[in-house]
């Protein structure tokens, strides 16, 4: 081999080398960065020179598409079940669990309590007054309740809105980045950090909707939610939602009162089970807007239904005529079967007995429709009362309508079932998150591996020391036969 050669290798080798330790850097100083994929130096050997030498033919990007793809699909579930978490402890908290004194059974105990207490002295006012205080204090604790449904359902339409904004925005982005990676790779330059820019925006993206990933030429990608849609495939679809400010209960997408989604124009299912985006944080605020506050609202008006029921019947109070409101009201009307949706936040106290209204509490003693006070020994009505409030009866309506309960009891059944679905809930997110760790340890372990990076860094100083001496070699030869 000629001098020429032996230095033209010599130098190859050592910019393959410094090209190889900036590699190795890059791997260590991005150890901890989301979206990196460990590089390494494709080398060859130059045959088409008859000095040979080293060639850097690319900087490869590695990652792990089986466990990058589960772990995506880890992280849609984590995010449907945290959001489904969050609305099923609001909603705990709303009504109270069956111990606290506050909550929707400790109303209807104290409530309970006051008309025992009454019956035993009917003619003491101030033991009356307790009854309409407890009774306007229930009341108010299924308005309470029923308002936090709707402003859960409301909170969940706006956050549809914030998310189909910004997924809109990842997808153009996506698209973007497609279009830079194959102008990269036509140009030949490399696309590795191109990559690790998308892979963050894909992850973005699968916290907010299931996506699987389709390869395209040059370097592009496709991409589907897990039900089927297409998200992206060329150029990005265009999801679109119009949000609703003020929700009340009867407003669904069904009867037209809400909006759902639509790509391209075009409707698209939104069921937690069918949707075409269900199965991520976007799918979850569809199912608490549109199911599960739904069925907490239709548990609530039933259990206001029943408490009305209970107090309407001409058995309990006599002085009632066939259809007259009871102690308790739709907003001071009759309660009228056909309109049960929203009750609970229409629960009204009868006026005539309400501590803000009329104030006439004889007339829990003597009757709503009595025309005048009446003897304030004569305890039957209110027993009656008490009676109405604890015997056991089948609700008309609700989750419990085949079960026989005092309201005492349909409260706690109430509360019982909300309860569980939080308990149900915690155990779902806690195996999720579980699982999502152990994905991300497993990307973490197919990534950057500081000791074989270092182990690696010490080759490269060898071959660079290798080459160094090549040259430092030639130089002396050089240097001798400018000497003779």
């Amino acid at each position: 081999m000629s001098i020429s050669g032996a230095l033209s290798n010599a130098l190859t080798g050592l910019t393959a080398t410094a090209r190889a330790a900036e590699v190795v850097s890059s791997n260590l100083s991005n150890i901890m960065t989301d979206g990196y994929g460990r590089r390494e130096v494709s080398l060859s050997s130059q045959n088409y020179r008859s000095s040979g030498g080293v060639m850097v033919n690319a900087i490869k990007r590695y990652s792990n598409p089986v466990i990058l793809a589960e772990r995506r699909m880890a992280d849609s579930a984590f995010g449907q079940l945290s959001s489904l978490n969050s609305a099923y402890q609001q909603i705990e908290k709303l009504m109270g669990t069956p111990d606290q004194a506050n909550s929707l059974s400790g109303m209807v105990v104290s409530l309970e309590s006051s008309l025992i207490t009454a019956s035993g002295s009917p003619g003491n006012t101030t033991r009356l007054k307790n009854v309409a205080v407890d009774a306007e204090a229930l009341a108010q604790t299924f308005n309470n309740a029923s308002q936090g449904v709707q402003d859960l359902r409301e909170q969940a339409d706006r956050s549809i809105e914030d998310m189909v904004g910004r997924l809109n925005t990842l997808l153009t982005r996506t698209q973007e980045m497609n279009r830079d990676i194959s102008t990269a790779i036509n140009k030949g330059f490399g696309t590795a950090s191109l990559e690790d820019d998308r892979q963050r925006i894909l992850d973005e993206i699968s916290e907010l909707v299931p996506v699987r990933q389709i390869a395209r030429d040059r370097g592009a990608i496709a991409l589907y939610t897990t039900n089927g849609a297409v998200l992206l495939d060329g150029s990005a679809v265009e999801i679109e939602f119009t949000p609703t400010p003020t929700i009340q209960p009867h407003m669904t997408v069904d009867n037209g009162l809400l909006d759902g989604l639509c790509i391209n124009g075009i409707e698209i299912r939104i069921e937690s089970d069918t949707g075409a985006l269900s199965g991520g944080a976007l799918g979850a605020q569809f199912e608490i807007r549109d199911e599960l506050a739904l069925q907490t609202q239709a548990d609530l008006d039933a259990g206001a239904r029943s408490l009305i029921e209970r107090f309407q019947s001409t058995t309990t109070d006599p002085t009632l005529s066939a259809g007259e409101a009871g102690l308790f009201t739709d907003s001071g009307a009759a309660f009228d079967a056909s309109d049960e949706t929203g009750l609970a936040g229409r629960l009204r106290l009868n006026t005539l007995v309400a501590p803000d209204g009329a104030g006439e509490f004889w007339r829990l003693r003597d009757g709503l429709g009595a025309t005048a006070p009446g003897d304030v020994g004569d305890a039957s009505i209110l027993t009656g009362l008490g009676t109405a409030l604890s015997g056991d009866v089948q609700p008309s309506s609700g989750s419990f309508a085949s079960d026989v309960l005092s309201m005492a009891g349909l409260a706690d059944r109430i509360l019982s079932a909300q309860s569980s679905n939080r308990v149900i809930s915690d155990e779902d997110l806690s195996f999720a998150a579980t699982k999502l760790s152990g994905l991300e340890a497993m990307e973490l372990a197919e990534g950057v591996d500081s000791d074989h990076e270092i182990q690696q860094l010490m080759l490269i100083e060898q071959a660079y020391a290798a080459n160094a001496r090549v040259v430092e070699a030639i130089d002396e030869m050089m240097n001798q036969l400018l000497r003779l």
